[in-house]
């Protein structure tokens, strides 16, 4: 049964998170597809992922670079899983694809945006009425995950 975890952005921005969440996606020999919500954020994404520590990089493409299934991180803004990823990340609003084919969704907001607070909320209930295994997380003071419920 696929887990969905929502990740309730409140003390670090998406840019510091998610390279460590993809990071520990790649430890566990997990395909990953990233989902945004424009192709404006992917291409930041893309950016970012090639640059965010000086000694290293995540290894990614999208449908620009060609041989999806070789990608362990796949960018892309639709509902496609061509490199048969096991986790999917939804960030910036991305509405979610069907959900039974992953091992784990990663949903990740803004906890400053009442909007995407109550999109979440709305994929929450969705998630939990389809009956998937749904956990939330918050950030401490410290920027640490805590599982709230």
């Amino acid at each position: 049964m696929t887990e969905v975890l929502f990740y309730h952005l409140e003390r670090r921005p998406l840019e510091a998170v998610l390279p460590t969440l993809l990071e520990k996606c790649l430890e566990r020999n997990w395909k990953v597809a990233v989902q945004g919500g424009s192709d404006e954020r992917l291409q930041a994404v893309d950016a970012h992922l090639w640059t965010y520590r000086e000694e290293s990089f995540l290894p990614h493409g999208s449908t620009a670079d060609g041989d999806a299934g070789l990608q362990p991180i796949y960018l892309t803004n639709g509902p496609d899983n061509p490199n048969a990823a096991d986790v999917r990340f939804l960030i910036d609003g991305a509405e979610p694809p069907d959900l039974a084919e992953y091992q784990r969704a990663i949903f990740i907001f803004d906890g400053r945006d009442e909007a995407a607070v109550g999109q979440a909320r709305s994929h929450w209930k969705a998630a939990s009425g389809a009956g998937y295994d749904v956990t939330y997380w918050q950030q401490n003071e410290n920027g640490r995950w805590e599982r709230k419920a």
